[in-house]
C-alpha cells in the first residue's frame, strides 16, 4: 500500500524497509489469529494481552499508515492512485460479502485500511489542490497538514458520545458504534487514522523535499539484511491481498491432514 518509488539510486529504501517490517508484523499477528481463533488451538495467548493491543499493534498501524502518507509525497498523481486503491477496496469488500453471505466463512469487510488509504489519499490530493491554489509555501502547507492530522487524532476522545445514537451505517468508516450494524471483519475507522496518515504527509514534506534517501551510502551488510523486508514493503499491497486467503487455505489444509477438523 502506498506509493512504490521509482528504482534509482536516489530511492527512498528506508521506507520500504520500515513498512516491510510492519507487514511482517501484520501476517504473524493474522496467522496467529487463525491459528488460535479459527482452528480453536490454545495458543498465541498473547492476542488476548493488555500490551498488545495498547503498544505493538498501533505501532504496525503507525508504522503502515504514518509511512503511506509519508509516500504520497512522492506521488505525482494522487488522484490516480487514490482512485485505483478505492477501486481494489470496494472489490474486497464485495468478494468478502460473497464469501460471508454465500459460502458461510464470516470475513465480511466494509472499511479496513486499503479504504481508509484511498479514502485519505483523495483527500490528501484535494487538500493540495487547494493549498496550492492559494499558493501555500511548502512549511505552510506542511503545518496545515499536520495540525489537520492532530486534529483527527484528537477527535477520537469525542466518538463515545455518539455511539448507539444513530443506525445509519455510513458512519461506521468514522469510527462510531452503529446500532444493528453487522459484525466485520479487519476494521480501520478514519478516525483517528487518516490523522496519523496527514501527520505522516506532514512529516514527509519536510523530510523528503529532494525526494531522496535520509541515508544513501547503506553498509553492504545492511544491504543484505534489509532486502527481504525492503521488497515486501515494496509490494505491500500485493502482499497485504494475497497473505490471508494463502496463510488461510494451508493452515486449513494442515489442520484436515492432522485431523482437527
Amino acid at each position: 500500500m502506498g506509493l512504490i518509488i521509482n528504482r534509482n539510486i536516489d530511492r527512498a529504501y528506508e521506507l520500504d524497509f520500515l513498512r516491510g517490517i510492519a507487514i511482517v508484523m501484520m501476517m504473524c499477528m493474522h496467522f496467529s489469529f487463525d491459528i488460535r481463533y479459527e482452528f480453536g488451538c490454545d495458543a498465541f495467548e498473547y492476542l488476548e494481552s493488555n500490551w498488545f493491543w495498547v503498544f505493538v499493534h498501533p505501532l504496525i498501524l503507525v508504522l503502515f499508515i504514518g509511512i503511506s502518507g509519508i509516500c504520497c509525497t512522492f506521488s505525482r498523481n494522487n488522484v490516480k492512485r487514490g482512485a485505483k486503491l478505492l477501486a481494489v477496496a470496494l472489490a474486497f469488500t464485495v468478494v468478502t460479502g460473497f464469501i460471508t453471505y454465500f459460502l458461510d466463512i464470516y470475513c465480511l469487510i466494509l472499511f479496513n485500511v486499503l479504504h481508509l488509504l484511498s479514502i485519505s489519499t483523495l483527500a490528501y490530493a484535494l487538500l493540495m489542490f487547494i493549498m496550492d491554489k492559494v499558493k501555500l509555501s511548502d512549511k505552510a502547507q506542511s503545518f496545515v497538514l499536520g495540525f489537520i492530522g492532530l486534529y483527527i487524532m484528537l477527535l477520537v476522545t469525542r466518538l463515545n458520545y455518539y455511539n448507539g445514537l444513530s443506525s445509519n451505517l455510513l458512519l461506521i468508516p468514522l469510527g462510531i458504534a452503529v446500532e444493528g450494524a453487522p459484525d466485520v471483519a479487519d476494521y480501520m475507522d478514519i478516525i483517528p487514522w487518516m490523522g496519523v496518515f496527514f501527520v505522516g504527509a506532514a512529516l514527509g514534506k519536510q523530510c523528503y523535499k529532494d525526494k531522496k534517501s535520509l541515508f544513501p551510502n547503506p553498509s553492504p551488510l545492511f544491504c543484505k539484511i534489509k532486502a527481504p523486508l525492503e521488497f515486501l514493503g515494496r509490494h505491500s499491497l500485493i502482499v497485504y491481498l494475497v497473505h490471508q486467503p494463502i496463510g488461510y487455505g494451508i493452515l486449513f489444509v494442515f489442520f484436515k491432514l492432522i485431523g482437527k477438523i
